[in-house]
């Protein structure tokens, strides 16, 4: 099971159509500090209505799900966001 992390910050694009485009993120690291993430690629994974994710969050339709890649020490590493829509939050399973 993947760890599910609830305060993380992210720069994204909203396109005129109501698509949500990830760009970066950033996490506070054990020592306080930020550390910063480009999204290399993504994909939107999101499913119509409410269902269990891998990452063991109980999800609504009103939830986008984005697969991201980031390059971690030179080597890629896959991570998930999760928006919810109802109150504009974003969480990370990494």
């Amino acid at each position: 099971m993947s760890k599910v992390i609830d305060a993380v910050d992210v720069i994204c694009q909203h396109k005129y159509n109501g698509e949500i485009i990830p760009i970066r993120f950033r996490l506070m690291n054990e020592d306080g500090e930020y550390e910063n993430y480009t999204i290399k690629g993504y994909r939107n994974i999101s499913h119509p209505g409410p269902y269990t994710t891998p990452d063991n969050l109980y999800v609504s339709s009103s939830t986008y799900i984005f697969e991201c890649i980031v390059v971690v020490l030179n080597s890629k590493k896959r991570v998930r966001l999760y928006f919810e829509t109802r109150n504009c939050k974003w969480r990370i399973a990494i």
